[in-house]
């Protein structure tokens, strides 16, 4: 054991001589901006060292001493989080980049402690636009071409930037509107640098605290930025996205200029739209939240479920709401960089497990449990996805009892940080997927109010159509009309599970607001009885 404190200082100390190394060879210097650029990489690297440095210090002696489990253990371990995430949120707004790319996706994971999804969460709409003249010198290097060659009007005002690249509005020659996102110059070989510091930290954490293994989650990230830092992928995805949906009149997939479209610049058709959370948005345009959040859910159920092909960034700024008229909208599907091919038999596992969810079926979740590989695991299925024990008899899209309340408390005290990595690690690379989107759209829900049960029956629907194409595909469509037939009983027997739960809600909410309503006219009357006696003069 002090073999390994020992060597993790000694491992972050050489980790400045290797980004400097690293940072010199992987530097671009036909600029004659190699040398600043080699030195704002170290720079950049060397404040994260420091700031891991001292998080890791900070829980190592702020928990001495203390038992884990006991009340004082689980205060002050909330205090070193929120300390060490208030850390890692100003190492991202420093860094910006990567960095801030690696916060959103540590925020977007429901598995983390609260304490870092809270801070960290406000990185999602952070970015700073990069200059306008950079952005010329990009688009005009790439193409070999003047700007107003290209474009008949081009707004030199980004109307969004994200962490890696900025979005320009234009017009094209032939008066078409259009999006234009470019990409940073200099992110690649960043982007390096970055990861190789995060891998080098996160063994340098592991030496120290062997119960924190994140490494599959670095790679998930690494995966995740090598694909939208190649924008002729993010066209090849929108377009294969649009052809599912094509049948879909709610979903608008913005058309892909091919011809204006490279590695690090993509055109695309503009889309009018508001972010799909904008509550004040909606109110103005008479568009119902419920039906926005209703549509996005059932987008996203076929994506998983049927298609297996998943967008896997679906935060607000991604999805945005176009009016139609008489209360009805599109939704529009931008930045279609990050998508992840579900494997078919982890979909149809995936389909399986909901369908156990949704009756309740403990066994079959076990089973599943093992499918996937998580083992004991498989028990905190229900709590990640529905909010309830193994064991629990209470309806989907109910409140839970006060006894199951404590027992899932009693069971989340229990879990030490060992047994989160350890689940973390043994999941499936596509189930960190579904938990980071399924993350982020239950976020979206909350923020539009809708009710639970909407998720609920939307997933439900999406797991049996997608174990309908199964079984299509492994029958051939002999037997296709029978399949069919058998999946709308099995829908329409999961629909009234689903329903009767909601109207079971609706009766407790109206029951809540009658038993609230009659307490508040019982005070009206104990005050109109007892005010006279206090405040009149006695007579006689």
């Amino acid at each position: 054991m002090l073999r390994r404190r020992r060597r993790a200082p000694l491992l972050l100390a050489a980790g400045a001589g290797v980004a400097l190394a690293a940072s010199f060879a992987a530097s671009p210097s036909a600029d004659g901006r190699g040398v600043p650029s080699a030195l704002h990489g170290v720079a950049r690297s060397s404040r994260a060292m420091y700031t891991i440095g001292f998080v890791i210090v900070d829980y190592k002696y702020s928990l001495r001493g203390l038992a884990p489990g006991s009340a004082d253990y689980k205060m002050k371990l909330s205090e070193v989080h929120l300390r060490s995430a208030k850390k890692l949120l100003k190492l991202c707004e420093v860094n910006r980049g990567f960095y801030v790319k690696a916060g959103q996706f540590v925020s977007s994971l429901r598995q983390v402690p609260k304490e870092y999804v809270s801070t960290l969460s406000c990185l999602q709409d952070q970015a700073t636009p990069c200059k306008f003249q950079d952005i010329k010198i990009v688009i005009e290097q790439t193409f070999g071409k003047d700007l107003h060659d290209i474009f008949l009007d081009f707004d030199e005002h980004p109307i969004a930037a994200a962490s890696i690249a900025q979005v320009h509005r234009g017009r094209l020659n032939n008066n078409q509107e259009v999006a234009v996102k470019v990409q940073y110059p200099g992110l690649e070989w960043r982007m390096k640098l970055d990861i190789m510091t995060m891998s080098l930290l996160s063994k340098s954490v592991s030496l120290i605290f062997p119960d924190y293994r994140f490494e599959k989650i670095l790679l998930e990230f690494e995966r995740t930025m090598s694909m939208e830092l190649d924008f002729t992928k993010e066209a090849s995805n929108s377009k294969r996205t649009a052809s599912c949906f094509r049948k879909n009149n709610v979903v608008k997939v913005p058309r892909v200029f091919q011809e204006l479209t490279t590695k690090e610049i993509l055109t695309m058709e503009f889309c009018y739209g508001h972010k799909v959370d904008d509550l004040d948005f909606l109110r103005k345009a008479n568009i119902s939240p419920t039906k926005v959040a209703k549509a996005l859910i059932e987008l996203f159920g076929e994506m998983i479920f049927v298609h297996g092909f998943v967008h896997g960034d679906p935060h607000p700024g991604n999805i945005l709401v176009s009016p139609q008229g008489q209360g009805r909208f599109s939704l529009v599907l931008l930045d279609h960089g990050i998508y992840k091919e579900l494997d078919p038999k982890f979909r149809v596992d995936y389909c399986k497990l909901w369908k156990a969810l949704i009756l309740l079926d403990a066994q079959k979740i076990l089973e599943l449990g093992e499918q996937f590989g998580v083992g004991k695991y498989a028990k905190y299925f229900p709590l990640i996805f529905t909010g309830r024990t193994i064991d629990s008899k209470s309806a989907l899209g109910t409140q839970i009892s006060g006894e199951e309340k404590m027992r899932i408390k009693q069971d989340l005290s229990s879990l030490g940080m060992d047994d989160i990595s350890s689940f973390m690690e043994s999941l499936p690379p596509d189930f960190l997927v579904i938990l980071r989107t399924d993350g982020l759209l239950r976020s979206i829900l909350g923020n539009l109010g809708a009710p639970r049960h909407v998720r609920l029956l939307a997933y439900a629907k999406s797991a049996i159509y997608g174990l309908e194409k199964h079984s299509i595909l492994e029958s051939g469509s002999i037997n296709c009309i029978s399949l069919r037939v058998k999946t709308n009983i099995s829908y329409l027997h999961l629909r009234t599970r689903v329903g009767l739960a909601g109207l079971l809600v609706q009766f407790n909410d109206c029951k809540h607001k009658v038993m609230d309503k009659l307490r508040w006219m019982l005070r009206r009357i104990s005050l109109g009885w007892y005010r006279p006696l206090i405040l009149c003069p006695a007579v006689g």
